[in-house]
């Protein structure tokens, strides 16, 4: 184990590490679906009260990201549209409506596996959780899991590449055989 994987066991509690273990679970299945692999759990007091994973494609819905559909189990189990003390287990860092939408749910504490360099909201690009003109700001943990996620991700465009080229490839030679 090196220094920074140790730094991250004593950063991080057991239920940290339990939560953000089903919201790479809610990745994968997200994958497997055709979708960007994202997961995300809420949890307060100890209890999932949301989770989710990316469903855009399969909903024809722009905003079904696994954040959004995590605060809307949340805000209906809750029967609030406010979710102080909570906290957000999300495998890749949110976008700036996700994170936006966080704000306004005043989660308290967003645990982030892996950073999203084109258009993270969480300091990447944009510090939409911790903007000092909002009334609301979010504590943020990054590098839980990051590895795990950034290997779900990598193999899920890797492949979508690989079956894109493939696609063309069967067009050409359809386009030859015609």
């Amino acid at each position: 184990m090196n220094k920074t994987q140790a730094d991250l066991l004593n950063k991080f509690g057991e239920l940290d590490h339990k939560f953000m273990q089903r919201a790479i679970d809610l990745a994968a299945k997200a994958a497997d679906a055709g979708e960007v692999p994202v997961g995300a759990v809420l949890v307060r007091d100890g209890l999932v009260i949301g989770e989710g994973h990316n469903q855009p494609i399969t909903t024809s819905d722009t905003t079904a990201h696994a954040e959004i559909i995590a605060l809307r189990q949340a805000n209906t189990s809750e029967k609030n549209y406010r979710l102080p003390g909570s906290t957000l287990y999300v495998t890749l860092e949110p976008c700036s409506m996700c994170a936006g939408a966080l704000v306004h749910a005043r989660v308290e504490r967003v645990v982030i596996a892996a950073k999203e360099p084109r258009a993270g909201a969480a300091g990447s690009v944009l510090n939409i959780l911790n903007h000092q003109s909002f009334n609301h700001l979010c504590q943020v943990d990054f590098g839980l899991y990051e590895e795990e996620s950034a290997r779900l991700l990598k193999t899920f465009f890797k492949q979508k590449r690989e079956q894109a080229k493939a696609n063309k490839q069967a067009k050409e030679l359809n386009k030859e055989g015609s």
